[in-house]
């Protein structure tokens, strides 16, 4: 889809910069600014999610990442924020099942099998958990193995191999 120009794509920056600041009213008062036929447009949508998941809608985070894949569904993000979404919401399941098909589409981006990793984790299927992992450690092993030793999503997979994958 064609780049926002200006002076939408500078009030988007700036909506970009309040969820930076943690501030998701400022950000949805700078969305509004946009023109209201682009208010569609997949890279309003990824911060309309952003804000919604600051403000922890998470039913509403799913529908805004459903919408970001029918536009685009070569987005990894719309896929790893839709099931991220669902695994908020207790769906952890649903979560797996969707984000499940984007590794091997997107096989370079470590936050999908990782996730993946920490949804078997939830769901008590450790033997997957651990093939998930050792998969996203493959493509960023620094930036996974911190993450995955602060996530309390995969307490249950340290806990048994005694604090080490």
């Amino acid at each position: 889809m064609k780049p926002l120009e200006p002076p939408d794509s500078h009030h988007l920056s700036a909506a970009q910069g309040w969820i930076e600041l943690g501030n998701p009213h400022e950000a949805e008062d700078d969305l509004a600014r946009i023109s209201p036929g682009f208010h569609t447009h997949p890279d309003v949508l990824e911060v309309r999610w952003h804000i919604q998941a600051h403000l922890k809608n998470w039913e509403k985070c799913v529908v805004t990442a459903d919408a970001v894949l029918s536009l685009d569904s070569e987005r990894s993000s719309a896929w790893i924020h839709r099931s991220f979404a669902l695994h908020e919401l207790k769906r952890t399941r649903e979560a797996f099942e969707q984000l499940a098909p984007a590794a091997d589409k997107f096989p370079g981006v470590w936050t999908i099998p990782y996730n993946l990793a920490c949804y078997c984790t939830q769901l008590g299927l450790l033997a997957e958990a651990r093939n998930w992992l050792k998969r996203a450690l493959a493509i960023d092993e620094r930036v996974v193995k911190k993450a995955a030793c602060e996530d309390p999503d995969l307490k249950p997979l340290r806990d048994s191999v005694t604090g080490k994958f």
